[in-house]
């Protein structure tokens, strides 16, 4: 049963810049529609929502654009300096008497975490969804927060039965939200982390709800969804080979590692028979040619050329062609030497090239028994299969 029977404003905060993303996380196809377009869509399904507001930044146009659709009343307003000013921003245009601010960039929202936090906050003033932490958290000190720097060291280990994931909506009474800002000095408010934090500083109660571990919010690449989680995904396999003859003078490289060897490998450019076999499944599964119709070895521009920056070149075109890289795997084919060793650093620079990370890259390694070209040692080879993900409607 609902408590709620104040009008109620959803506030969607979509001023951010995208920075740690590269590119405008909120315009990202989710099968169909953008996460903007689902995170609208959540709160536009949600009985207890009235009306909605989207706090731009330089992506007022879009947000419009991305709103039109809309069957409840929609208005569009400027964001601030900072998260904090824009919510603000947001609640201050509110209508509603709840307001629920949320991150915009979290599309996968319930509706059973919206209307449970309105819900408590209708009755006790503010209230969030929360979900239990599942690691075991430790606090640090010379920690900053973004990496582990050295000398970085644990100072003491919290019970994680106390430790709550605080989501979003936040929800709140909008007179009782206004009257804390105005309540916070100077001091406090370079304290306020979100929206809770505010009532917290204030000596107000927040109380938490019933959140979803799915209600995640997309901060980097690693937080986009993966395939499972996406309707109509078009996902395309691709797969490249190359082959290459073993020649003394030269140097060996491989995957963009120089490996010792008493032999190289023959070609125009530094012949890395692996970076090639991965440039060409990509070039494949994009349906856009092969390595040799991209950088042809009769054009001088490509003499003794870093196979890593032709491996960025594909990566690049593939991408512009509506693709997203998922995952890559290849096989060396090589009698000799032993390339145990230098596989982890092959593996970090084909991810480098290809603007994913090393979990994303899996090399390996086998030799013939002594058959073939490559058993032989006149030469090496190298398999390479990999996944695409479309990231919209081009595929």
């Amino acid at each position: 049963m609902s408590e709620v029977e104040k009008r109620v404003t959803a506030v969607l905060v979509a001023a951010g810049s995208s920075t740690r993303m590269g590119f405008d996380k909120l315009s990202f196809d989710l099968g169909g529609e953008t996460v903007v377009q689902r995170s609208i869509r959540a709160f536009a399904e949600c009985p207890l929502v009235d009306e909605i507001v989207l706090v731009a930044g330089k992506n007022r146009e879009f947000l419009e654009q991305q709103a039109a659709a809309c069957q409840k009343p929609v208005q569009v307003v400027p964001g601030g300096a900072t998260r904090a000013e824009s919510a603000k921003n947001g609640v201050l245009a509110a209508s509603g008497e709840i307001v629920a601010v949320h991150d915009a960039a979290r599309p996968f929202v319930s509706e059973a975490v919206i209307e449970a936090a309105l819900n408590a906050a209708a009755l006790c003033g503010a209230a969030a969804p929360a979900v239990p932490v599942k690691d075991t958290v430790k606090t640090a000190k010379r920690g900053d927060g973004k990496t582990v720097p050295e000398g970085c060291s644990v100072t003491e280990t919290p019970d994680r039965s106390t430790l709550y994931a605080v989501q979003t909506p936040q929800c709140f009474d909008r007179a009782a939200y206004l009257a804390a800002l105005d309540e916070l000095d100077e001091e406090k408010a370079r304290l306020v982390t979100d929206d809770c934090s505010l009532f917290e500083l204030t000596g107000r109660p927040v109380q938490l709800t019933q959140g979803d571990y799915a209600n995640l919010k997309i901060t980097t690449r690693e937080d986009l969804p993966r395939p499972e989680q996406k309707e109509g995904t078009n996902m395309r396999i691709g797969h490249g080979y190359d082959v290459h003859r073993l020649v003394e003078g030269r140097k060996l490289i491989l995957g963009g590692v120089e490996v010792p060897f008493e032999k190289g490998l023959l070609g125009h450019s530094d012949a890395d028979v692996l970076a090639h076999a991965v440039a060409d499944a990509l070039l494949g599964a994009a349906a856009l040619g092969d390595i040799g119709g991209m950088f042809p070895d009769t054009d001088p521009a490509f003499l003794d050329a870093d196979s890593l920056v032709l491996l960025r070149r594909v990566t690049v075109a593939v991408e512009a062609a509506g693709f997203r890289i998922e995952n890559i795997d290849a096989t060396v084919l090589a009698q000799k030497p032993k390339l145990k060793d230098y596989i982890p650093a092959m593996r970090e620079k084909l991810a480098a090239a290809c603007g994913l990370n090393v979990e994303q890259v899996s090399v390996k390694a086998t030799t013939e028994e002594g058959l073939g070209f490559t058993g032989a040692e006149e030469g090496m080879a190298a398999h390479a299969v990999c996944l695409l993900e479309a990231r919209g409607e081009s595929a």
